[in-house]
C-alpha cells in the first residue's frame, strides 16, 4: 500500500445523467488519479427487487479505471436500504426512541443487528464481493459507510443490552450497588424493572448504553469484513470510512477488526483556514481552523496508531445550498499535504461529478454540474502531478509529536448527556468534552508543537515515547489508570491536568477523595469546589510570557495550593483568591495543573513554556511539521496559511522535493502555499 500516496475520488457512474464513462477515466488519468471508490450507495441498483441481482453494471467502470492504471476500493451498500426491503420486512426499521421508527427516506434508518436485514445484507456483500473480489482492479474493500449514526432503541436491541449487563453485573443487586440505584427508587428487584433508556437520567446507565451501542456498530463492522475477507485476496484490505462524530462508534475498538484506519475529515475552506485564527470557530461534521484540520488527521491516526486512509474530503463546496465556499488557488494542496505530513497514504475526494439529484445536490465535486473541468479539476490535478513526483518518499508517514494528548471517549459519551459547560446564553453545551480537549490541541498547534492523540485504552505511560502528557476532561477514571498517570509522571513525564480529570471512577460515580482524585499529593493542589464562569478573566503570571489577551475561560476549579508552584493566577474579587496554573515536581518528573479551560493565547504561552519549538521567530501564517519516512528519512512540510508571501530562514540543508532543487538558507512561500522539504 505504500508504493506511494494513493490519490483519486469516488466515482458513481451510475448517478451520471448520460454515458461519459472513457470521458471521466481520461480526466482522471490526466489528473493522476490512482484510485476511485465504487459501489457503496447503491443496494437497490445490486438488488433491484427481493433476490434479483444486477451484479454486471459496474464490470465497465472496473475494466476502465485498471486499463488506465488505476485502483478501485469497493464497498458494500448496507448503509442504504433499498424501498423493497424496507417494505416488505418493516420490523428491521430503526428505533431512535422506544417504539418511534425512524422516517424512510434518507440512509442508515435500520436497525443492523436485526437478523431479517442481516440475512439479506449478508446475501448482497457475498454477491457483490464475489464477482469482483478477484478483478486486478479491486485492492480493498470498504465495508457499510460512515456506521454509527444512531443510538438503536429497538426492542431487540434493549433486551441484549439488559442481557450484557446481567453478564456483566451477575445479579440485579450488583447493579443496584454499582449504580447507585437508591437514588429516586430506582433499585431493581429483578432484571425486568430495568427501564428503557428514553427517560432515563442516570449518568451510570448512559456510560453503559453508549458503551453497549458502540459494541453493536463494532460487531457490525467486523461481521461484515470476516464476510468479505472469505473472497478477498491476500494483498486485498478490508476497511470502513469512519465520520469520528458518530454516537454510536469508538473508533479505537472498531478499527480493531480492520486492516487499516480510514475517514472523511472535512473543513471549512477559504478564511476557514487563514493561520492564526482570531476567532474560536464552533467544530461540527466540518471542522473550523487550520488547526482542527491537523487535529482531524492526528484522530484518524490515533485510531490505530498507524498511518490511515482518507476515504473523503472537500473537493468544492461542502455542506448545503446555502454555504457554498470552495477554497481559494492553493488551498486543496495545503489540506492535502497537510493530512499526509500526519500519516494520511490516500486522499481521496468526495465526489467525481456534481450530483444532478438528491439530497446532496450542492456537495461540489471535482467537476461541476455542466462536467466540465474547471479550477477546482486544475488544482486538484496539480496536486496529483505533485503526489506522483513525491513518490514512495511521502507514503505511509510517521508524522513527529513533541506533545500527547489522551483521550476518552467514555468522558465524551457522558458529557454529551451531562455537559459541564455551557454557552454564553446559559444553554448547555452538549460538546463540552471537546470544549475541554480543543483548547490545549490549539494551544500546541499554536506553539508550534506537534499533538500525537492517544486513546485512553492505548496509554502504556511510556515516558521515552510520551514526554508530555496533556490529560483535560478525563472525567471517568478508573483506579487503575490514575495511578499509571501518577507512575508516569514519577518516571520522568511531565504531565499536565486539565479540568474534570479523574473526577468520577468507571461508572461514572464522583469520587469520595479530594480532586484532583489519586493526583492532589503528587500536585501539590486541591480543591472542593468549582465555577462555571461567563466573561472571560485575565490572567497573570510571572513566569509564563502572557500578552494582554491571555485568560481563562468557562470554568474555574477553587485550587488550594499545598506545595505546588502557582504559574499564573486570576484577575478578578472572587476568583482572585485560587490559582489558575499550578506545577510541581514528581519523583523524576513533573505534574503541571490548570484549574480553567485556557484560551488560545493563555494555552500557547503555557505550552510554549512546557515544550519550547524548535522553529521560533516564524512569521505567525506559517507551520512546520515533520515526519519519518518509512525508509528512515526526515521530511518536513512548511505551509504558508495566508494571503502574503513570506520567507523563513531553514535551519539544516534541505531539498525541496515537488520544486526538484535546493533552496538554499532561505525558503519563499507564496499565498496558501506549501512546500515538502527532505532533510539532507
Amino acid at each position: 500500500m505504500h508504493e506511494r500516496v494513493l490519490f483519486g475520488a469516488a466515482y458513481y457512474h451510475e448517478y451520471q445523467p448520460n454515458d461519459r464513462l472513457e470521458l471521466d477515466l481520461d480526466l482522471m488519468a490526466e489528473a493522476r488519479f490512482s484510485v476511485i471508490r465504487v459501489g457503496e450507495s447503491v443496494w437497490s441498483t445490486w438488488e433491484p427487487e427481493n433476490g434479483r441481482f444486477d451484479l454486471d453494471w459496474l464490470q465497465p467502470v472496473l475494466d476502465g479505471a485498471h486499463s488506465r492504471g488505476i485502483a478501485v476500493l469497493l464497498g458494500t451498500p448496507t448503509y442504504a436500504v433499498p424501498p423493497w426491503l424496507a417494505r416488505l420486512y418493516p420490523e428491521i426499521t430503526g428505533e431512535r426512541k422506544t417504539g418511534q421508527r425512524i422516517g424512510w427516506g434518507a440512509r442508515q434508518e435500520v436497525d443492523f443487528t436485526n437478523p431479517g436485514f442481516r440475512f439479506h445484507a449478508e446475501r448482497v456483500i457475498r454477491k457483490i464481493v464475489e464477482r469482483y473480489a478477484d478483478h486486478p482492479a479491486v485492492i480493498g474493500f470498504q465495508v457499510d459507510n460512515e456506521p454509527g449514526n444512531e443510538l438503536l432503541h429497538n426492542h431487540g436491541v434493549f433486551q441484549r443490552f439488559v442481557d450484557s449487563l446481567r453478564h456483566k453485573y451477575g445479579d440485579v443487586q450488583k447493579l443496584n450497588d454499582e449504580w447507585g440505584l437508591v437514588y429516586w427508587s430506582h433499585r431493581l428487584s429483578d432484571w425486568a424493572d430495568l427501564w428503557t433508556p428514553d427517560g432515563n437520567v442516570q449518568p451510570q446507565y448512559d456510560v453503559a448504553w453508549r458503551r453497549f451501542q458502540a459494541e453493536q456498530t463494532t460487531d457490525f463492522i467486523g461481521w461484515q469484513a470476516d464476510i468479505v475477507r472469505e473472497y478477498a485476496r491476500p494483498d486485498q484490505f478490508v476497511t470502513t470510512c469512519i465520520s469520528y462524530g458518530r454516537p454510536a462508534a469508538a473508533d479505537d475498538e472498531l478499527v480493531r477488526r480492520l486492516d487499516v484506519t480510514a475517514g472523511n475529515p472535512y473543513y471549512a475552506m477559504q478564511d476557514g483556514l487563514l493561520h492564526p485564527q482570531t476567532e474560536q470557530a464552533s467544530q461540527s461534521w466540518t471542522t473550523n481552523g487550520t488547526w482542527a484540520l491537523y487535529q482531524s488527521a492526528d484522530r484518524m491516526y490515533s485510531s490505530q496508531q498507524r498511518p490511515f486512509l482518507v476515504t473523503e474530503t472537500n473537493a468544492h463546496s461542502i455542506g448545503f445550498p446555502w454555504d457554498n465556499r470552495p477554497a481559494y488557488d492553493g488551498q486543496w494542496r495545503q489540506a492535502a499535504w497537510a493530512l499526509v505530513s500526519r500519516g494520511a497514504t490516500m486522499i481521496e475526494y468526495w465526489h467525481w461529478h456534481t450530483l444532478h439529484f438528491g439530497a446532496e445536490t450542492y456537495w461540489g465535486g471535482v467537476l461541476p454540474h455542466n462536467g466540465l473541468p474547471g479550477r477546482t479539476y486544475r488544482e486538484i490535478a496539480r496536486l496529483g502531478a505533485e503526489l506522483k513526483t513525491a513518490g514512495s518518499l511521502v507514503a505511509g508517514l510517521t508524522p513527529d509529536s513533541d506533545v500527547t494528548m489522551l483521550y476518552s471517549q467514555p468522558s465524551k459519551w457522558l458529557m454529551e448527556k451531562y455537559p459541564p459547560l455551557s454557552h454564553e446564553d446559559g444553554r448547555p453545551d452538549y460538546q463540552s468534552y471537546h470544549g475541554l480537549f480543543d483548547p490545549f490541541y490549539r494551544g500546541a498547534f499554536d506553539a508550534g508543537l506537534q499533538v500525537r492523540i492517544l486513546h485512553v485504552s492505548q496509554f502504556t505511560g511510556s515516558v521515552d515515547e510520551h514526554p508530555v502528557l496533556v490529560v483535560p476532561g478525563l472525567y471517568l477514571a478508573d483506579d487503575e489508570l490514575l495511578s499509571r498517570l501518577l507512575a508516569y509522571a514519577a518516571a520522568g513525564g511531565h504531565l499536565v491536568v486539565g479540568p474534570r480529570t479523574g473526577y468520577a471512577d468507571h461508572e461514572a460515580r464522583a469520587r469520595t477523595a479530594t480532586m484532583p482524585a489519586g493526583l492532589a499529593d503528587a500536585a501539590g493542589v486541591r480543591y472542593d469546589e468549582y465555577s462555571n464562569v461567563g466573561a472571560e478573566l485575565p490572567v497573570r503570571s510571572a513566569t509564563l510570557e502572557l500578552g494582554d489577551e491571555a485568560a481563562a475561560t468557562r470554568w474555574v476549579d477553587g485550587l488550594q495550593v499545598d506545595g505546588a508552584d502557582v504559574l499564573a493566577s486570576y484577575e478578578h474579587p472572587h476568583f482572585g483568591r485560587w490559582p489558575a496554573i499550578t506545577t510541581r515536581a514528581h519523583g523524576d518528573g513533573r505534574i503541571t495543573y490548570v484549574g480553567t479551560v485556557p484560551n488560545a493565547p493563555l494555552a500557547t504561552a503555557l505550552l510554549r513554556w512546557i515544550k519550547p519549538s524548535r522553529w521560533q521567530d516564524l512569521p505567525s501564517s506559517v507551520t512546520v511539521t515533520s515526519a519519518t519516512a518509512t525508509d528512515g528519512r526526515r521530511l518536513r512540510f512548511v505551509h504558508n496559511w495566508s494571503w502574503d508571501s513570506v520567507s523563513i530562514d531553514l535551519p539544516d540543508p534541505v531539498y525541496d522535493v515537488l520544486a526538484d532543487t535546493s533552496p538554499g538558507e532561505k525558503l519563499h512561500l507564496g499565498p496558501w502555499d506549501v512546500r515538502v522539504l527532505l532533510v539532507q
